[in-house]
């Protein structure tokens, strides 16, 4: 029962920032698949090990670092930043949703949400 809660979560928060993104700013649509997936490229780090992939990956899917660029892009002013970081929650939530959790030094299958894979 709390993976399915975490995981309906990560639903609510991709939503939700979508939502935002929508309603609160007036930035261009195509933003969303230009950024949607940048987090992602962090996945580099398993390049080198299975420590440093996970680090990296770790902090480019929790909430610090967007709820940061956030609090920076509003207090800039910066609508264009203030969507990039909705989008980066969106990323964060979609990826909940579908049960890629914050990594494990282990591997890449080894998240916080369980095993990933068969």
């Amino acid at each position: 029962m709390p993976l399915r809660i975490l995981r309906s979560e990560g639903l609510v928060l991709f939503a939700a920032a979508l939502a935002a993104f929508f309603t609160a700013l007036d930035e261009p649509v195509w933003l969303i698949p230009l950024f949607l997936f940048g987090p992602d490229l962090l996945m580099v780090g398993y390049a080198r090990s299975s420590r440093a992939g996970a680090a990296l990956y770790n902090l480019a899917h929790s909430y610090p670092a967007p709820a940061l660029l956030g609090a920076c892009a509003l207090g800039a002013s910066s609508h264009l930043w203030q969507a990039v970081a909705l989008i980066w929650f969106a990323h964060i939530g979609m990826d909940r949703a579908l049960g890629y959790g914050l990594k494990y030094e282990a591997g890449f299958q080894h998240t916080h949400l369980g095993h990933i894979g068969r």
